[in-house]
């Protein structure tokens, strides 16, 4: 399976995101700068976390303006899986993949800490791996992660079942508590928690490692 990852300016999480993918499929991921305008031959495309162009104007505005997003806005219109992790959740947004926006935290504090979060739909390929109703804990680490929409789109992602992640103990105020969700045709999804950042016992758990692996097995039938 081949895999890319997006490196734009001040990403900071793109080499965690390349371990664990070269982890889950024995391959490195092409590592792809934002000004190019071409992808590779690849079958999952990654938005990393960090904090693209220092988060000016608003968190991943810049970033969803960069050449290579129209190819992966192809992409994911022909079906190709992608991921956007903390930045890359809002760099989705941004760009239109996702519905909704990423604002302030409530508290308007910067968090960094372990999360638990709730499978509401292991039935799509980015929670294969896990069972509904299962938690798992993923580390969070951002300022903008509060998940807003109407109340329209709620109602509508909630019926279509396409809130794949829950937070147990909300940290940002994110509306019904949405830490994960994916696209209406079901293959991109926006995860405000690192998944990546638990890929090794090392690294404090291995829910991340069962993330990717179960992923890329599912991308790959």
């Amino acid at each position: 399976m081949k895999t890319s990852v997006i490196v734009f300016p001040a990403s900071n999480c793109d080499r965690d995101a390349a371990v664990a993918l070269e982890q889950a499929t024995g391959k490195p991921p092409a590592m792809v700068w934002h000004a190019e305008t071409d992808l590779p031959d690849t079958d999952l495309v990654v938005l990393p976390g960090g904090f693209s162009y220092g988060d000016y104007l608003r968190s991943g505005a810049m970033a969803a303006r960069s050449p290579i997003m129209r190819a992966v806005v192809e992409k994911a219109k022909s079906g190709t899986p992608v991921i956007g992790i903390c930045n890359g959740f809002q760099i989705l947004t941004e760009a239109g993949l996702l519905p909704g926006a990423l604002l302030r935290n409530a508290g308007l504090n910067f968090v960094c800490r372990t999360v638990t979060l709730k499978v509401e739909n292991n039935q799509s390929i980015f929670a294969s791996a896990f069972e509904k109703g299962q938690t798992v804990d993923f580390p969070v680490a951002h300022h903008d992660g509060n998940y807003f929409a109407d109340k329209e789109t709620l109602d509508r992602l909630e019926s279509e079942g396409r809130i794949v992640f829950r937070y147990v103990d909300n940290p940002n105020g994110s509306a019904r508590d949405i830490a994960g969700i994916m696209n209406d045709a079901g293959n991109v999804l926006g995860l405000m928690p690192h998944p990546e950042r638990v890929i090794s016992p090392l690294l404090g758990g291995v829910d991340g490692a069962l993330f990717f692996k179960g992923l890329v097995e599912a991308a790959a039938r």
